[in-house]
């Protein structure tokens, strides 16, 4: 008789961050084909069918209107992630509830959102930090130029992405630097490790190699002030 198959209630969580077209699906499908880890990729799907609603796609087109809608839904599917029990020991997840502020906190510097509703969704945030068990053992920061992510997005012409501005990929860019390469912004849950997405995925294969040799033999060996950048040259 099979045993009953085994759940890791907190597994070793890596988080992959990054911009928009930053290359965080091309980094988890490197590890799609590894025993040990669950990929949990962003639930775009969810956010593009709410009973028959495409959030996303009014998010975009109308953030005035849907920013608070979309990023309450946002952080309630990103919470059910962080909770998951998974069957393996490793859990790879892309981008977490923690970068979710990162979008938050651009919604409060272009007036995209009123006082009050940045005061709920922060008191959300925080409820969620303080009650609930969300686990971060590794950030991989995928740092990527705005212009090359306006370009990658460009050419996949995912339709929810047609009013997406460079100047908003710049924006988005500038909060994640502050966040995880100056840490200026806010508090690191765990050590970062900063890779270079400006690389072709030809070029970003090694990167992506020693990334998965750390994160799956080593799990961790420093604090939450550690960087890793790796070395991206050939």
């Amino acid at each position: 008789m099979a045993s009953p198959r085994k759940f890791y209630n907190n597994p070793f969580t890596i988080c992959i961050e990054g911009n928009i077209g930053s290359g965080k699906t091309t980094f988890l499908n490197h590890f799609q084909n590894f025993n040990n880890a669950t990929i949990l990729q962003e639930p775009v799907d969810l956010w593009r069918n709410v009973t028959g609603v495409n959030l996303l796609d009014l998010l975009y087109k109308d953030p005035v209107n849907y920013a608070f809608l979309f990023q309450s839904y946002a952080q309630l599917t990103r919470l059910k992630l962080h909770t998951l029990s998974t069957p393996s020991p490793y859990k790879v997840m892309e981008r977490s509830i923690f970068s979710a502020r990162c979008f938050l906190e651009n919604m409060k510097r272009t007036n995209m959102i009123r006082d009050v509703e940045v005061v709920v969704l922060e008191k959300w945030y925080d409820w969620c930090l303080e009650n609930t068990n969300i686990r971060a053992d590794l950030i991989v920061y995928l740092r990527t130029t705005p212009e090359v992510v306006y370009q990658r997005m460009q050419a996949r012409a995912r339709k929810e992405e047609d009013s997406v501005s460079l100047e908003y990929l710049r924006q988005i860019h500038e909060i994640h630097d502050d966040w995880l390469y100056r840490k200026t912004l806010f508090s690191l849950p765990a050590p970062v490790m900063i890779v270079d997405g400006d690389k072709s995925l030809e070029e970003m294969v090694p990167q992506f190699e020693k990334c998965k040799d750390r994160i799956l033999k080593e799990k961790t060996d420093g604090t939450s002030n550690t960087t890793i950048v790796l070395n991206t040259k050939a």
